[in-house]
């Protein structure tokens, strides 16, 4: 059982408290081992993220929009400007995602190969835009379930695209190579001070736009906010038991913006998990304001329904255009 004190303060914590942290960093770049580049060297965007990181101090945070590559090795240069500042984490976890690997099809119809849109999940090159986790404590690396690798056709329920005249899209051979996972979907124990397991699932979702008519982007986004559900109710093999916590970008705002509605909804109305409803200093929800939409609540951290939630917040900064949701449990 873990003792935790009430705080609704970043940097107000006690070393009992435990807090969960999700953080779309926008450290991504154009081209492979950039991002390793950067953070060997001043930059004044990695500067204002490690800050943000910092004024959180979570004890286990998800990443997204970070470069994945074969090493973690950008990773890791991170994990040490993290702890230059005082921010330690020993532990990361980043398997290999669907940005950028090369598919060799077309997959968007366009009758062109070899585009990042021709990637099982969209990059330039593989691993833009990866996921990754960071923990104080051990993360049980060899009990993860990995998801990504799943074809959108054996999800229940699905909502892939069609053609107008009502055939798979772009084609029925395609369709059935089509990976649902735009980036990562996975779920992996860390083992909490008094020898708890903690589930902890992220992705970071397709956004429902930069499509045709077929609606692919929006059909995709509404499929990686369900799989979660999907997974606990055990369709998907063996599936995280009690206690658990969902972080990740899901790309989609409960009312503003594109994207399928009722799909986020069933998400955060789920019974087995709760919304927090974390606000910022200011008493706001949004975590990124996009220039065509306005302020959107895009990033979410869902603790299971059991655990006690102490407090909840956002964190807005400098060096992301999201801000760092978080949450304190209890249990």
């Amino acid at each position: 059982m873990l003792l935790l004190l009430l705080s609704g303060l970043p940097g107000a914590l006690t070393a009992e408290t435990i807090r969960l942290a999700t953080f779309n960093t926008d450290l991504s770049r154009k081209g492979p081992g950039l991002l390793l580049r950067d953070l060997q060297r001043d930059n004044a965007q990695i500067d204002a993220v490690i800050d943000t990181i910092r004024r959180a101090d979570a004890d286990i945070l998800a990443l997204q929009s970070i470069d994945w590559d074969y090493d973690t090795a950008a990773l890791a240069a991170l994990q040490l400007r993290l702890a230059e500042a005082g921010q330690h984490y020993p532990y990361r976890f980043a398997p290999k995602p669907n940005a950028g690997i090369a598919s060799g099809h077309d997959l968007d119809g366009d009758g062109r190969l070899g585009e990042p849109e021709d990637a099982w999940g969209w990059g330039r090159f593989t691993g833009q835009s990866g996921i990754a986790l960071l923990s104080k404590y051990p993360i049980t690396t060899e009990q993860a379930i990995d998801l990504t690798g799943l074809l959108w056709h054996e999800v229940p329920d699905h909502r892939m695209p069609v053609t107008k005249d009502g055939l798979p899209y772009p084609d029925a051979e395609t369709a059935k190579m089509l990976r649902l996972s735009s980036t990562s979907h996975w779920a992996v124990p860390v083992m909490l001070p008094d020898d708890m397991p903690l589930w902890v699932m992220s992705f970071h979702a397709a956004p429902p736009v930069f499509d045709g008519p077929e609606d692919r982007n929006g059909r995709r986004n509404a499929d990686e906010l369900l799989i979660w559900l999907h997974l606990l109710d055990g369709t998907l093999g063996p599936r995280p038991t009690p206690p658990f916590v969902l972080l990740g970008d899901a790309n989609n705002d409960p009312a503003r913006g594109e994207g399928h509605k009722d799909a986020l909804s069933r998400l955060l109305t789920d019974p087995r998990l709760q919304d927090t409803l974390p606000t910022d200093e200011n008493g706001l929800q949004h975590t990124v304001i996009w220039e065509s939409t306005g302020p959107m609540r895009v990033d979410y951290a869902l603790p299971s329904a059991e655990l006690q939630v102490a407090a909840s917040g956002i964190i807005h900064g400098k060096g992301s255009r999201h801000g760092l949701a978080w949450i304190d449990i209890r249990r």
